[in-house]
């Protein structure tokens, strides 16, 4: 199954020190996933990864203030080393789709596509998001938010360029 997002996309790319096939495992693998994932610092806690095409990562974050939240991606399509597709949604801690606890007016659904690429040991990560399955006031809301998403990702990705920097 492919999905197209609707409207425009945020694009994120990120220059990781690090080979492509660590970088595709830190993505793929729980053991990863729990050190970099998510918001800086949330704690991070995985209910369940099962990482194939329409199988699902879902996972809990917890603030440092002790609020919970609950995320799940969906995998549409997954080329080792190289792609990984899926739509991300935040859910309740049975897995199913909620809105976003902060606002009404995320959408429910977020595809998102990583690729990486590989130059001399050095990966170029570059993260595709957008709304699909959305009202137009949904994707004119996710398109406003491009600013603080880009940060949001930015912490995220530093963490994961802090986890491979130790590894």
């Amino acid at each position: 199954m492919t999905v197209k997002s609707e409207g425009k996309e945020l694009v994120i790319t990120r220059v990781l020190h690090a080979s492509r096939e660590l970088v595709f495992k830190a993505w793929s693998e729980v053991e990863h996933l729990k050190r970099w994932w998510g918001p800086k610092g949330f704690e991070i806690s995985v209910a369940q990864l099962d990482f194939r095409p329409g199988g699902f990562f879902h996972y809990n974050m917890q603030s440092p203030d002790g609020n919970q939240m609950w995320g799940k991606f969906v995998y549409l399509e997954i080329e080792a080393f190289e792609k990984i597709v899926w739509v991300n949604s935040f859910s309740d801690e049975a897995g199913n789709i909620v809105r976003a606890p902060f606002s009404d007016l995320i959408p429910l659904e977020i595809r998102n596509a990583v690729t990486f690429s590989e130059n001399n040991g050095i990966t170029t990560m570059t993260l595709r998001s957008g709304p699909i399955n959305a009202t137009e006031e949904e994707r004119s809301f996710f398109e406003g938010m491009f600013e603080s998403m880009q940060e949001g990702f930015g912490g995220t990705f530093d963490q994961l360029e802090e986890y491979l920097a130790n590894r």
